[in-house]
């Protein structure tokens, strides 16, 4: 008997399909349904120059008068809590999450979100954006309007800051949303008040 020669279409059609699943599997990253991260940062604080953290840089502080700290320290000395310009309860969109989105502003008038008590599902490419979109709903609508992209999402669960960019312009952002850019989707968003 002679060696069976296998036929090429089987030989083409198998080589596909290792192809289309290896891109699947890239692309959707199904494992990624297993897997978590939990964030713990702490509030965010003005950095002194000396590298240590407080409420207001060395030479503006001994131009106070003495025992006047002002809102910028508590009377034990401590940095002022952030001011919260606005803050939402996630609702989910494509998935599960929960938790709070806050924008606070620190004593040097930085500008941060905060999502605290966060639980979502990990994904590929996840960002946090803040939006001029409602929150909830079809999130096809987050592409289509202003936004400002914050960077990765640290974690799928726990306390998270995000610096927003100095010269960002926030007013009329409606909403935090966690974005995944692989497959434009909103896994949730939080809605605010600007």
């Amino acid at each position: 008997m002679g060696k069976r020669v296998r036929h090429p279409l089987v030989w083409g059609a198998a080589a596909i399909a290792v192809v289309l699943v290896a891109v699947g599997l890239w692309a959707f990253q199904p494992w990624r349904l297993y897997t978590s991260t939990t964030v713990d940062e702490d509030l965010p604080a003005v950095e002194q120059s000396d590298g240590t953290q407080g409420a207001t840089e060395g030479p503006e502080r001994s131009e106070e008068p003495e025992g006047a700290q002002g809102a910028a320290e508590d009377e034990v000395g401590e940095p002022a809590e952030p001011a919260v310009l606005a803050e939402g309860e996630f609702v989910s969109q494509e998935h599960d999450t929960t938790g709070t989105a806050r924008v606070l502003e620190l004593a040097d008038g930085s500008r941060h979100v905060r999502l605290e008590g966060l639980a979502s599902s990990d994904g590929p490419d996840l960002y946090v954006w803040l939006t001029d979109q409602e929150a909830g709903g079809d999130w096809f609508k987050y592409r289509d309007g202003r936004h400002v992209d914050l960077g990765p999402l640290k974690g799928t669960h726990g306390d998270a800051n995000y610096e927003i960019p100095e010269d960002a312009d926030i007013e009329g952002m409606t909403s935090v949303v966690i974005w995944c850019d692989r497959f434009s989707v909103a896994f949730g968003s939080a809605p605010l008040d600007l």
